[in-house]
């Protein structure tokens, strides 16, 4: 049993450190798990989300998207996906690198997935956030410079 909490306490701590948003919620958006990555780009801890409504806590969120993003999720027990070209982002965090950076919000992919219980049933969804902002600027510079090139012809 030991060696069992020692392996959950690794998993759970590579978990809260990865340079990936990870959450968890339940069918009703409740917040299950928030990760430091989440954390350090929302300024909001974990422990004042766990328990919470995600909706609550980010009005902002695009909720009947989002709700009908993730309806299939639970009901088909498939992942989903979408990306920066679809949405630029889920969460509109700022860009964590402001001096440098050509964006002033961080555009994400992010991977819905189906977390079953026991007993086979999706009672959770995982939702991973991927900054991909580099990215993205490098996709709109040479689409910027295409244009460019095609009215010089």
């Amino acid at each position: 049993m030991s060696d069992d909490l020692t392996e959950l306490d690794r998993l759970m701590s590579m978990m809260r450190s990865i340079d990936l948003g990870l959450i968890v919620v339940d069918e009703n958006f409740t917040v299950k798990v928030w990760n430091d990555f989440m954390t350090n780009h929302s300024g909001v801890r974990g422990e004042h989300l766990i328990g919470n409504n995600l909706f609550e806590k980010f009005n902002d969120l695009p909720k009947e998207w989002l709700s009908n993003k993730t309806k299939s999720v639970f009901m088909l027990n498939n992942k989903a996906f979408t990306t920066w070209e679809q949405r630029p982002y889920l969460f509109k965090f700022k860009s964590y690198r402001p001096i440098t950076g050509a964006a002033d919000f961080m555009y994400q992919n992010v991977t819905f997935l189906p977390l079953s219980s026991a007993d086979g049933t999706v009672d959770h969804l995982g939702i991973i956030i991927y900054d991909v902002t580099d990215v993205a600027l490098g996709k709109i510079m040479l689409n910027e410079a295409n244009l460019a090139l095609e009215k010089l012809k």
